[in-house]
């Protein structure tokens, strides 16, 4: 997140993104407040709180920020700051703590302010401002938000807390965002919330996922591809089926909200979903679109998780063709029912942690063997990497950042598929 100042010290971006892709957006969404206001003397740390770890890198960030930029303004925003802004306040290097909603807000960035702490109540907030972000600086594909904040309290999880509840963007502003960043020049977008699978619950006539992603690609038949960021399984309308099984241009990777693979775990962490749920989705999506490809959230260690609960979880990521895992040793979250309760020593969080990515990636290099000999339609990411549909990596000769190109593959290294490009897509 750094590059080199001619006086030897390191100098920081003006924003630095730690989490998800929802803050990845948002970052980009302050990074054009501050250049409408001319705002050069300012640092922003955009924190996220799912972990200790990521907050213990957030801290280390700020540190770091200060020392490259001792006369700059350090802001700290996100999750973090939202849920604990007094600590972060009361870090020496930092100038103001801003709440999750008020980072959005152009008059944030205006000037100063003379409060140190700008955090409001994140619950009362009841609608989202859709914001427009012409691009992601570096990325060949743009998010779009379509939703804010969760009406759900997993026993492990903080983030509502730090987002609120659940609010949703109208169908009619996603679609204008997504025709203007098509004009823009994206080939691909990604459609990003916190629990994107809960759209509309908050919007007049109460449109589900499905309804708005059918209304968006009939209104933008320009759009080649569109991607869902992470969803929960158990919350997946019939409309949506129906746009996996038919409409080609939406993408076949689905990021699924797992979080364990054993029933009891599952309840304790009042999960909506049992194990048969995510077998039987993963069934069924593979017979709407034999080409789909998973990802899923996995947490290793969960309070009170035996071994034979642990082998349920491991089980899974073959019986479902998990190909993207995401694995995260259990991180106890302060005020959380999860943190009451029986913990796992942490040596052996971290052991099951690693045999789950050990899974994942024997699962990966499995999906990407099935690959070989295929023709793919592949996204530029950059130079010399472009992404299929499935989301797979294809390792390439060339290529301009956002091409379509079509691509044979010949062959894997094992995380990656190596492609021969045949021509430009035609989309």
């Amino acid at each position: 997140m750094t590059d080199d100042n001619s006086d030897g010290r390191e100098k920081a971006r003006p924003v630095e993104t730690f989490g998800c892709r929802l803050n990845a957006y948002e970052s980009e969404v302050i990074r054009d407040h501050l250049v409408r206001a001319g705002r050069e003397d300012v640092v922003v740390i955009n924190t996220c709180a799912v972990t200790k770890e990521a907050e213990r890198q957030a801290r280390q960030a700020i540190r770091k920020a200060r020392r490259a930029n001792p006369d700059a303004e350090i802001v700290v925003t996100g999750c973090a700051a939202q849920i604990n802004p007094d600590a972060y306040a009361a870090m020496d290097e930092v100038s103001r703590v801003v709440g999750n909603e008020e980072k959005l807000k152009a008059e944030t960035w205006n000037s100063p302010g003379e409060a140190k702490i700008l955090v409001n109540d994140i619950m009362s907030v009841k609608e989202t401002a859709p914001h427009l972000v012409a691009g992601l600086e570096g990325r060949a594909r743009a998010f779009v938000q379509v939703q804010q904040g969760c009406d759900h309290r997993c026993t492990f999880c903080i983030i509502p807390f730090g987002r609120g509840n659940s609010r949703s963007v109208p169908m009619g502003e996603v679609v204008r965002q997504v025709r203007e960043l098509v004009t823009n020049g994206y080939r691909e977008i990604v459609l990003t919330g916190v629990d994107i699978t809960s759209y509309g619950g908050d919007l007049p006539g109460k449109p589900e996922l499905g309804q708005m992603v059918r209304r968006l690609l009939a209104q933008v038949p320009e759009l080649p591809r569109l991607r869902l960021s992470s969803i929960d399984a158990v919350e997946i309308d019939d409309d949506l089926l129906r746009l996996v099984r038919d409409e080609p241009r939406l993408m076949p990777h689905l990021h699924v909200s797992l979080q364990a693979g054993d029933d009891m775990i599952l309840k304790r962490m009042k999960r909506r979903h049992n194990r048969s749920d995510i077998i039987t989705f993963c069934r069924d999506m593979r017979a709407a679109r034999p080409d789909v490809a998973f990802g899923a959230d996995i947490i290793a260690g969960f309070p009170t998780e035996t071994e034979e609960m642990f082998a349920n979880s491991l089980a899974l990521v073959e019986e479902c063709g998990l190909s993207y895992i995401h694995v995260f040793p259990y991180s106890a979250r302060p005020g959380t029912p999860a943190a009451r309760m029986p913990q796992v020593p942490g040596p052996v969080r971290k052991e099951r942690a690693a045999r789950l990515r050990a899974a994942g990636e024997r699962s990966l290099a499995t999906f990407l063997d099935g690959l070989v000999g295929s023709t793919q339609s592949a996204l530029v990411e950059k130079p010399g990497l472009a992404r299929a549909e499935n989301f797979a990596p294809v390792r390439i000769e060339g290529g301009i950042a956002g091409e379509l190109l079509s691509v044979r593959i010949t062959g894997t290294d094992g995380t990656h598929l190596l492609g021969q490009i045949e021509r430009k897509s035609a989309a």
